[in-house]
């Protein structure tokens, strides 16, 4: 790597912990001590709303489509039995409305380098049906008698599946060359199928009734309804990991299939700044370089912003997005790289490097220049 650009990252952590799970910075007014946030760790069933036709940051769940089921009404015409009149009499049809399963999405949430993201899997429902009860009425005219025949109603409830979630995941950031990072694991993340079973109402049949005289009232059937069985398939996020590594010397960690470049914001902007420093513009000539020579061309790269716990957490935010923003428009307007490949997220003090205070809460200045940093990094492969 240029001469340059070690030097662009003195003190920069080497970590391709670009970012460590955590997280707080900025460099505002206020002394405080900071402690990270936590993460819910559960998810819950995606809010009502138009269904997705595309996920960015994630799978999509195709909606599954129930269809309607239809029965024609059953005609018993007027009859006459030994001189008595039999009125018509009409059975109702069945009509269920289609159902729908909606499409949903798996959402990945956007995790800084050296982190796998939170996943969740929202929760789901095939919902309940029901098929009617039905009656043939019985006979009692002219000599002729035939006991009414009925079904009660068959009802299926909906069946729930709950959502699924998994927490973000985090590398420890190194604190100095040859210190050894510990992979760190992601566990799958599964939501089991839903079944909602054949519903089914039998046909009935009223035989035919005759009196002495041989007078017949014709026989009446119903045909049976079938609702078909409702599949919605399991939804499954594989495992990921983030390798082991050593440390090494310099501000650029190559992975098996990430690189990551962790520079101090001290070297690339003034105290409070969002504006570039000059003396920084050769530095981020061999940064964009690099990605040029490691990174596929068109492969997505992500710019984080972090700040100290120094400041509001509100102000500390809106730095570190002017921050990263400002890398992605050098690297774009004077760094030759695609600007639709180029992607700013300002974490504010959210996801500190190392902790901002000694054991004794005391303020810690070194480590809160650690903390203020910006991490590019993008995929190898």
């Amino acid at each position: 790597m240029p001469h340059a650009l070690r030097a662009a990252v003195l003190a920069v952590t080497v970590a391709l912990a670009l970012t460590a799970c955590g997280a707080r910075g900025s460099d505002e007014a206020p002394d405080r001590a900071a402690t990270a946030p936590a993460r819910p760790g559960g998810a819950t069933p995606s809010p009502s709303g138009p269904e997705p036709a595309e996920c960015p940051h994630g799978q999509l769940i195709k909606a599954v489509e129930i269809p309607a089921v239809h029965a024609d009404p059953v005609h018993i015409p007027e009859a006459t039995i030994g001189g008595e009149k039999v009125p018509a009499v009409t059975i109702p049809g069945v009509d269920i409305p289609a159902q729908r399963v909606p499409a949903q999405c798996v959402e990945e949430k956007p995790a800084p380098g050296a982190c796998l993201g939170a996943v969740a899997v929202p929760g789901t429902s095939i919902p309940g049906t029901e098929i009617p009860a039905v009656r043939i009425p019985g006979v009692q005219a002219g000599g002729a008698s035939a006991d009414p025949v009925e079904e009660p109603a068959k009802s299926q409830k909906a069946i729930d599946q709950s959502a699924v979630s998994v927490a973000e995941v985090c590398q420890s950031k190194p604190s100095k060359e040859g210190q050894y990072v510990a992979s760190v694991y992601r566990p799958s993340l599964y939501r089991p199928s839903l079944y909602r079973p054949t519903l089914y109402r039998p046909s009935l049949y009223r035989p035919r009734a005759c009196n002495d005289d041989g007078e017949c009232i014709p026989p009446v059937n119903v045909p049976s309804v079938t609702v078909p069985s409702v599949s919605v398939p399991s939804v499954s996020v594989p495992a990921a990991s983030l390798k082991s590594y050593v440390a090494g010397p310099g501000q650029v960690i190559k992975g098996d299939d990430r690189i990551a470049y962790n520079i101090e914001a001290d070297v690339l902007f003034d105290f409070g700044k969002a504006d570039i420093k000059p003396a920084a513009a050769k530095s981020l000539a061999e940064l964009a370089e690099s990605i040029r020579k490691e990174v596929p061309s068109g492969a997505p790269i992500q710019v984080d912003g972090h700040t100290d716990a120094k400041g509001d957490p509100a102000s500390n935010k809106a730095l570190s997005e002017r921050r990263a923003q400002a890398i992605v428009d050098w690297l774009a307007t004077k760094g030759g790289l695609d600007r639709a490949r180029l992607k700013a997220t300002g974490y504010g003090e959210t996801k500190p490097a190392v902790s901002n205070t000694e054991p004794d809460g005391s303020d810690d200045p070194r480590a809160r220049a650690k903390n203020r940093r910006v991490v590019i990094s993008a995929a190898r492969s």
